[in-house]
This record gives C-alpha cells, structure tokens and sequence, in this order.
C-alpha cells in the first residue's frame, strides 16, 4: 500500500478521533487542567482509554519482523532526561494549559476552526523553524 495513503488515513483517524473525544476542545482541556477549579475528568478517560489499543499495537509490533510500509521499524531509543527535555516539557505544558491546544488538535482543529487556531498553528510552525536554527546545548 502506497506509504502517501497510510499517512493520510492515519491522520484522518487521529484527528477524527481527536474531535470525536473532545481533546480538540480548548474549553475541556482547560477545564481537565484545572485541577482546583471545575475540573472535568473526561480527558483522563480518554488518554486512558488509548492504552489498550496502543498494548494491542504493541502485540502486533512485536510479531512483525518490519511495518507494513516500511524496510524497518524506526523507534526512538530511551533518552535521558536532560535540561532541554525538561524545559521543552515545561513550555509544552504551559502552552498546552493556556491555549488549550497542543499540536495534534490543533492541525485537527484548523478543519473545525481555522481563524480561531491559525494563530496557535502559526506560532507553533515559528517556534518549530526557530528550533531548527537556534543551537541547543545539553550542558
């Protein structure tokens, strides 16, 4: 199967998903964040809820020699937990809790709601290009 019509169906099932499970909503990730106000639970069903399809896929993974649209499978190996990990994960999270968006439902959301996300998108391309040309040092 051509590897171009995998990743489009895969895209469009996890950005159905997405939608489908609410996680495209900035108000209820918010409101999942807000751990000492309204807080709504139903986000933690949901990422609960992925693993036992990703168990299964695992399983699978395990049972094949190399992926169906690939020579070889490509996994990350463990890494350490350094400085600009954390960093990253701490400026990830704020952006998470203040947009309500991260970049999966936002890509998703550009469907539903192109000119209320475009900003987020826009800085989220500006921050992954400033990335790509600002050295980072593990030091």
């Amino acid at each position: 199967m051509n590897r171009t019509l995998i990743a489009l169906a895969s895209g469009l099932l996890f950005g159905a998903g997405l939608a489908y499970s609410g996680m495209s909503d900035p108000a209820r990730v918010q409101a999942f964040l807000d751990l000492f106000g309204r807080w709504d639970p139903t986000l933690a069903f949901v990422m609960g809820g992925a693993i036992l399809p990703m168990a299964f896929a695992w399983i699978i993974k395990s049972r094949l020699s190399s992926p169906l649209a690939a020579p070889a499978f490509d996994l990350p190996g463990t890494a350490k937990l350094d400085r600009p990990l954390a960093i990253g994960a701490i400026m990830f999270g704020m952006g998470w809790g203040i947009a309500g968006l991260c970049p999966g439902p936002a890509l998703a959301d550009l469907a539903i709601a192109p000119v209320a996300v475009l900003p987020f998108v826009a800085a989220m391309f500006a921050g992954m290009a400033a990335h790509r040309f600002i050295p980072v040092s593990s030091k």
